[in-house]
């Protein structure tokens, strides 16, 4: 008798439950947008909410597809009928999500809150002749941004061992390192293949600009940079900072130097101040080791970090005080003090700390201001200066209008005191965008502009019209037969022409001594007795413009 073989029932394989899947999806989606996207867990940012409600459709997309609904997706009746139904929590848990978002920018908005955004920034009334002094040539930025990049990249290109692997990165950052203003620049891999080639060593240097001497160092390190913006995965700067202080709102980092020439990345702190999104402010900085990566957070910086508050955050802050200090229906209809900051800016070196500069107009948009302010970006300390005159584009086409027959451009100006007058100080630059000469505006009196080759010239110059048209009683004049024995000597090439600075025994003042005007300074050495031609000092200054020189030891 046969028998007949049994059949075997066919295991069925457990399947997840479709929350279950959706949860599992929505866990991975969110970790790996949290990783790339690096939102705060921060009550106070908009991106986390935005982040959670991507959360929340994730998962009730997912839902609604693992238990085949996609198809009754017909229009937003039957999308909020299937997400009530499936998946009810995170639906409303979104839509909560939203309404904070409305309702907080609603509440923090200018329109309601106007008086609290018109004192972001308190700013006092200064002096100006008193309170900005007349600084030394040493100290006055002869470069502005595109300058100081241009320098920066064809220092590089110059250095075998760097031009194929790295690039310089155009942050260019404006700092005093031991009270001289210097542009920083840091440097990324080239591409993703150079990165793969260097990361275990990291970026062996950094690049630092004089914007007096117009001189470049390439600034090696012993251990090279390992965490920057440049960097992937855990060394990404913005990610490292996130896995350090994940509930902390970040500014965009910058790298500063210390007193040594280490490299730090400043990365401060946001705050919101008013209603539950609005009033960004600053509250410290984190400080991270470029090399190492540690992070110390300072309430108060240390002395030698000369950016904490950035130009735009600090311009956006004094307009909101300019515009809204009467209300905001006062911006709008009678405008009755309304004021605004000018289309440009920047920056100042002054007590070893640095000033963002800016003019201040009415807001009917005229071609003159009515004063300007100086804010410190370390500490926030802001003045304004009440003194009616031209507005910076007005200082520059004056300026461009002296040199038009050589068709030079104006770069924005610097704000110094010369003479205890408001000057602007621009520099001229040619077609292949090389400073070529320099020039003086008065900002009261724009018509009275004076140019030279050096600063020291254009100063002389300048000084020399103010007394011309009334604006100072006395005048510097030549002053002949200067002696002294030669007790230092530096040397700088400033447009092809190298200029000898020569520190006399008789003073502490450094002559500038062209070797196109007089060849025989290229044959004096320390110890030598020399005769210098020169004007008479003005106020501060450290270095004059000799306009002939005699060595006497022959």
């Amino acid at each position: 008798m046969n028998r007949q073989p049994r059949k075997v029932k066919p295991v069925r394989k457990k399947r997840l439950p479709p929350l279950a899947i959706a949860l599992i999806i929505t866990v991975v989606c969110a970790i790996v947008t949290f990783y790339f996207a690096l939102p705060a867990l921060n009550l106070r940012n908009p991106d986390l909410y935005i982040f959670l409600c991507g959360c929340m459709i994730v998962y009730c997309i997912v839902v609604v597809i693992a238990k085949g609904m996609a198809n009754e997706l017909m229009d937003i009746r039957s999308v909020l009928r299937v997400f009530k139904k499936f998946c009810a929590v995170p639906f409303f848990i979104g839509i909560g999500l939203v309404l904070v978002l409305i309702v907080g920018n609603i509440a923090s908005s200018v329109v309601l809150q106007a008086r609290a955004y018109s004192k972001l920034l308190p700013v006092e009334t200064g002096n100006f002749a008193e309170e900005v002094k007349q600084i030394s040539y040493d100290q006055i930025p002869m470069l502005d941004r595109t300058s100081a990049q241009r320098l920066g990249d064809r220092k590089l290109g110059k250095l075998a061992d760097m031009v194929s692997q790295f690039e310089v990165v155009n942050d260019y950052v404006q700092m005093n390192y031991k009270n001289q203003p210097v542009r920083v620049a840091t440097l990324a891999y080239a591409d993703i293949f150079k990165w793969f080639g260097n990361r275990a060593e990291g970026i062996p240097a950094y690049i630092i600009i004089d914007m007096v001497t117009q001189s470049v160092e390439v600034v090696r390190l012993e251990d090279g940079i390992k965490f920057t913006n440049a960097e992937h995965f855990s060394r990404n700067i913005n990610r490292h900072l996130r896995f350090n202080y994940p509930t902390y709102m970040f500014a965009t980092p910058h790298l500063e130097i210390d007193d040594n020439k280490h490299p730090y990345w400043i990365c401060p702190k946001i705050e919101k101040t008013i209603g539950l999104f609005g009033g960004t402010d600053i509250n410290g900085a984190v400080l991270v080791d470029a090399v190492t990566g540690e992070c110390t957070y300072y309430q108060d910086v240390p002395n030698w970090v000369d950016q904490v508050y950035s130009a735009e955050l600090i311009i956006s802050q004094y307009d909101f005080h300019g515009r809204y200090s009467g209300g905001f229906i006062n911006s709008l209809f009678g405008q009755k003090g309304v004021t605004v900051t000018t289309d440009g800016y920047n920056y100042i070196a002054q007590n070893d700390d640095v000033y963002v500069y800016t003019g201040i107009t009415s807001v009917t948009g005229d071609q003159s201001n009515i004063g300007f302010i100086l804010v410190n970006q370390r500490t926030k300390d802001a003045r304004y200066y009440a003194c009616a005159g031209a507005e910076e584009f007005s200082a520059m086409n004056s300026a461009q209008g002296v040199v038009q027959h050589l068709s030079y451009v104006a770069t924005f100006p610097l704000l110094l005191n010369i003479a205890d007058h408001p000057t602007y100080f621009v520099a001229l630059k040619d077609n292949a965008g090389l400073v070529k000469m320099y020039a003086m505006v008065n900002v009261q009196q724009y018509n009275i502009v004076a140019t030279g080759t050096s600063v020291a010239e254009c100063e002389t110059n300048y000084v020399r019209m103010l007394g011309q048209n009334g604006l100072i009683k006395e005048v510097p004049i030549l002053k002949s037969g200067v002696e002294g024995i030669v007790k230092d000597i530096r040397i700088a090439v400033i447009n092809g022409t190298s200029v000898y600075y020569l520190l006399l025994d008789s003073n502490e003042i450094y002559y500038a001594v062209s070797a196109v005007e007089s060849e025989s300074v290229v044959l004096v050495n320390i110890g030598d007795r020399v005769s210098i031609q020169a004007p008479e000092a003005t106020g501060d200054s450290a270095i004059l413009t000799a306009t002939g020189m005699e060595r006497l030891n022959d």
